[in-house]
């Protein structure tokens, strides 16, 4: 009404001839109803042309940690950069965080995701979303050469060092009492290993491919032990963010998919990962199949 009654006025005032005045009215209006309909919604937690926030606990080698330049760079940062790359999003920040807050500032929206290697199991996943895994994973005893462990009984008496938080940590907790050892808790895992490497604890627990890591760059140390738990890391997101997890979801199927993930796995681990392990599986639905959270559903792979 508004814009016949504008356009009305302007052609009893202009004299304009009716073909003309019928372009003009049919423009104007046109400008009239896009200026009246709401800007379209951007999504103030993903901002697309924004680099993606992800939290990492860097020193955390292999997965985060800094070169001599100070840059970060590692396993996680590299399949980080990647997924953002798939999504369309300039880059990555990262968020120094010790893992024993990270899920703290996931939950208060500091970052939207957690890229640090993250075990996926049933009590997390009642409190978070995951992606799909994209790596297997156990717990790996790093000692000092030299020294063995050819069962868990042999920790008896001695002190380990765990990353505070880690699911190494909630082992450890577990099984003090059980195989008669004590922990040590570091809030950086190159403190818990520099722990071990100088006496003042007999092994250090971490993922196993961090121990495997380590044994690698480190002349003293060597993987005396690995316990396998048959778990699997994964990204983890607030449990409310279901379309940006799927988003993510779809973005490392297609890593895997194109080999990207394959030749990230190589560079710092030194092989391809083994086929049939989680890292070469493009697994149905989104998130983690068996865990709370996961969505069975179909989908279609699109890759950019």
């Amino acid at each position: 009404m508004a814009c016949t009654l504008l356009v009305g006025t302007l052609s009893e005032e202009s004299g304009m001839k009716k073909p003309t005045l019928r372009m003009f009215r049919a423009a104007l209006c046109s400008l009239a109803l896009v200026a009246a309909m709401p800007a379209v919604a951007q999504d103030a937690d993903h901002p697309q042309n924004e680099k993606l926030k992800i939290a990492l606990d860097v020193g955390f080698a292999p997965f985060a940690f800094k070169k001599p330049s100070g840059e970060i760079n590692g396993f996680a940062y590299d399949l980080a950069e990647a997924v953002a790359k798939k999504l369309g999003r300039p880059g990555v920040e990262v968020i120094d965080v010790n893992y024993s807050a990270i899920f703290a500032g996931l939950f208060s929206k500091r970052y939207e995701m957690i890229a640090a290697p993250t075990n996926i199991t049933e009590e997390r996943a009642s409190q978070m979303l995951f992606a799909e895994p994209y790596m297997p994973t156990g717990i790996g005893f790093l000692v000092e050469k030299g020294n063995k462990i050819s069962s868990l009984e042999d920790l008896k008496g001695k002190a380990v060092t765990v990353n505070n938080g880690s699911v190494s940590d909630k082992w450890a907790t577990d099984n003090e009492a059980k195989y008669g050892f004590t922990i040590q808790r570091y809030n950086k895992n190159a403190d818990a290993v520099q722990a071990v490497m100088i006496g003042r604890a007999f092994a250090n627990l971490s993922e196993t491919p961090v121990s495997r890591y380590i044994a690698t760059q480190t002349p003293h140390a060597e993987v005396a032990f690995v316990l396998s738990t048959g778990r699997n890391l994964g990204f983890a997101f607030r449990k409310d963010d279901v379309e940006f997890r799927n988003k993510v979801d779809m973005a490392i199927e297609c890593l895997k998919q194109d080999g990207t993930l394959a030749s990230i796995h190589e560079k710092w681990f030194g092989v391809k990962p083994d086929e049939g392990s989680s890292a070469a599986t493009i697994f149905p639905g989104y998130g983690a199949p068996g865990f709370e959270g996961y969505d069975p559903t179909e989908h279609k792979l699109i890759c950019n």
